[in-house]
């Protein structure tokens, strides 16, 4: 059953009400204290100084104040002298109290309040952002990143949004009504049928992953050029956990890791809560940069050189770019020279021609691991992924994955596999490229005509789209109009202010959207 888990982003903000049986502070106060929750102002994020929140929901300086001060209360936000109020880190002891280093904010006076330290300057200085200018300095490769308005994980949980709410532009997964679910019952009906069920459902599943499934997979990868065997191949819950078992048993904490940026900052804070220090490599339109790729190399301690690039060689996520074969080979080639091992992250497969250059087709699988998944393009919720890796990495792998999940779900393993085999996942691939083709083309026609450009050539399920303003900022006014944006400082290691932000075709095709977005750009 879904619950209130993402109502507050799935839908408008209703207006504050002189009328109900709260004050309009804590009607204010309450909703941005769910926001805070779902992390949709994530810790360290900046509230709107008081006249501009005051201006946004149209209620008065002293109605603001008196909301940020039971924010205050609560323990949620604090306030920092002539800068304003920010997200707090959560409270381990589950107190509340007034945030350390707090002014007093019983004052009614606009000006006097810690909440509106920006008030007195411009809107490019302190219009709603997140972060101050110091936060907003480089930080070195490896630090902690800044915090961001919105998180990653704000934009998974925008999963969950209740059915019939509009189109979410920010999420990475395809509509509802996109996805096949009569292909899956069919599927799994096949293979639940009789003693067959028994057989899937009473035991472990094997270690590696089911037989049956891993040499469709290895027919699958030779359309690809990938040339496998069933046994380089190992199944995972779905491609992030794959790259987690990559990563846990080729590197360990404190070792470096060459990552694209922009990129996608799930894996940015994945990497990092593994004690990881992360490298970013500039992403171009063919692939990596290789002269800075190799110059961070060349700049580490020898103890200190990294030992993994992980990279999304087709349909890049956010840019959409793929790697020529001019750049792959060179890359390999890099590779070889400072004994790196290459994480090849082929998400969007079944989104790309198949012709494509795949580092682990041009390398046999020497010094690469293929990573895939079917969450892209059947359904989310359906976790199968998989592994294709040399064979003297695959124990090892096998291992890993074991100590993490200990069995494998052989029953959707089996479904899946049965999908492949006769063709069904194929056409259904085919059908929803056809269309994303038509959902992209109106997309983009949207896109320019409300003045935003595109900042790579259009291509798969994502536009990497220049809107004009800090999206960071924009992200938060769209919010109360009930549009989840994905801004550009998601997708870079380390914090950086940006006009650009991540659309997704799919749920960018109505005008409506372009029309909130210009109406939000407008009152900025």
């Amino acid at each position: 059953m879904l619950t209130d888990a993402f109502k507050a982003a799935s839908t408008p903000a209703a207006a504050l009400s002189r009328h109900a049986d709260s004050t309009l502070a804590e009607q204010l106060a309450a909703r941005f204290a769910e926001r805070i929750r779902q992390r949709l102002l994530a810790p360290g994020a900046r509230l709107p100084s008081v006249r501009e929140c005051a201006r946004r929901h149209g209620v008065s300086p002293s109605t603001v104040v008196a909301a940020y001060d039971q924010l205050l209360a609560r323990g949620l936000v604090e306030a920092r002298r002539q800068r304003g109020f920010f997200v707090r880190e959560p409270r381990l002891d589950g107190g509340a109290g007034r945030a350390r280093g707090g002014v007093d904010a019983g004052t009614g006076s606009d000006d006097g309040h810690a909440g509106d330290g920006a008030a007195g300057r411009t809107d490019a200085d302190a219009g709603g952002g997140a972060h101050g200018a110091a936060l907003e300095a480089a930080a070195p490769p490896g630090a902690p990143r800044p915090p961001l308005p919105i998180s990653a994980t704000a934009l998974i949980r925008g999963m969950f949004q209740p059915p019939g709410s509009h189109p979410m532009p920010g999420l990475g997964t395809l509509p509802l009504d996109w996805l096949d679910a009569n292909l899956l019952a069919t599927a799994l009906r096949r293979v639940s049928s009789g003693a067959q069920l028994a057989t899937l459902s009473l035991q472990y599943g094997e270690p590696a992953g089911d037989l049956r499934l891993r040499r469709a997979l290895a027919t699958k990868l030779a359309d690809h050029g990938v040339s496998a065997t069933p046994q380089q191949i190992v199944t995972t819950i779905g491609a992030t956990q794959a790259l987690d078992v990559v990563t846990r048993t080729l590197v360990r904490a404190g070792d470096s890791v060459l990552v694209d940026e922009p990129g996608w900052s799930v894996e940015y804070a994945r990497l990092a809560a593994l004690g990881l220090r992360v490298l970013p490599v500039p992403r171009g339109e063919d692939g990596p940069d290789l002269a800075a790729m190799e110059r961070l190399i060349d700049a580490q301690e020898p103890l200190d050189k990294p030992r993994l690039y992980i990279t999304v060689s087709v349909l890049h996520n956010p840019t959409g770019a793929s790697l020529s074969l001019g750049c792959a080979h060179r890359l390999l080639q890099l590779a070889q020279r400072h004994d790196l091992t290459l994480v090849e992250d082929d998400t969007y497969a079944h989104l790309a021609p198949a012709h494509l250059p795949r580092l682990a087709a041009l390398d046999a699988l020497e010094r690469t691991v293929y990573i895939s998944g079917f969450s892209k393009i059947l359904v989310p919720n359906w976790r199968v992924g998989f592994m294709a890796a040399p064979t003297h990495l695959v124990d090892r792998l096998v291992d890993t994955k074991l100590l993490t999940t200990l069995t494998t779900p052989a029953l959707t393993e089996q479904a899946l596999a049965h999908c492949l085999e006769h063709g069904l996942l194929r056409r259904h691939a085919e059908r929803v490229m056809q269309k994303l083709a038509a959902a992209r083309a109106r997309s983009v026609k949207l896109a320019q005509t409300h003045g935003c450009t595109f900042a790579a050539p259009p291509r798969g399920l994502f536009g990497w789209v220049d809107v004009g303003v800090d999206t960071e900022q924009l992200a938060q006014v769209l919010l109360d109009d009930g549009w989840l944006i994905a801004p550009g400082a998601l997708f870079h290691a380390t914090h950086r202010p940006t006009t650009l932000m991540r659309i997704n075709f799919a749920t960018t095709q109505e005008a409506r959207f372009w029309r909130a977005l210009d109406k939000a750009r407008t009152s900025m």
